[in-house]
Parts: C-alpha cells; structure tokens; sequence
C-alpha cells in the first residue's frame, strides 16, 4: 500500500468552509506536486474532498487565541489532513 496525503487550510474548523492554503505529499510516485504549482485549489471544501474518496484522519485543533491576539495573523489554524491508500501490483515494486 502506498499513501497519497492531502492538507487543507480551511476559512474556518467548518469542513464545508472553503479552502485557502494546500499542500500534496504522493509516496505512490505517480505525480510530484511542488509548493505553488497551481493558483486553484485541489478542492473547493474538505467536504469535497471527503466526497472525492480522501479519508479525513486528523482535524485542526480549536483553540482560542490568547486575550488580546484576537485580530492578530500567524499560520493557518484550520488545517485538516486526508489521505487515499493505493493497492500496488508486484511488477510496480
């Protein structure tokens, strides 16, 4: 089994929120996804992910900022991590 990971940045902890940052990992070797290759993303939500077959397996954590960070900017705090396994054949090894 090899594992292709998707992370989404979402607006908010809302799976149906729309997507504002993305990063691809592919250990089947079938694509290279880089940092910036593309101006859209992936999806449009994680719920659309989700529908696409990606297993959600870890969501962001809520916590509240700090008193007086309210409106302050940092990372992004809405990340959900997905991931699709894939079978391999023993002439692909």
């Amino acid at each position: 089994m090899r594992q292709q990971v998707l992370v989404l940045y979402l607006a908010n902890s809302a799976l149906d929120s729309n997507v504002v940052g993305w990063a691809r990992y592919d250990g089947t070797g079938t694509i290279r996804p880089t940092t910036g290759d593309s101006d859209e993303p992936p999806y449009a939500t994680g719920v659309a992910a989700l529908e696409d077959g990606w297993r959600l397996f870890q969501a962001a954590q809520l916590l509240p900022p700090a008193p007086g960070h309210e409106y302050g900017t940092s990372f992004l705090k809405h990340e959900f991590l997905f991931e699709k396994l894939h079978g391999t054949s023993p002439s692909s090894r």
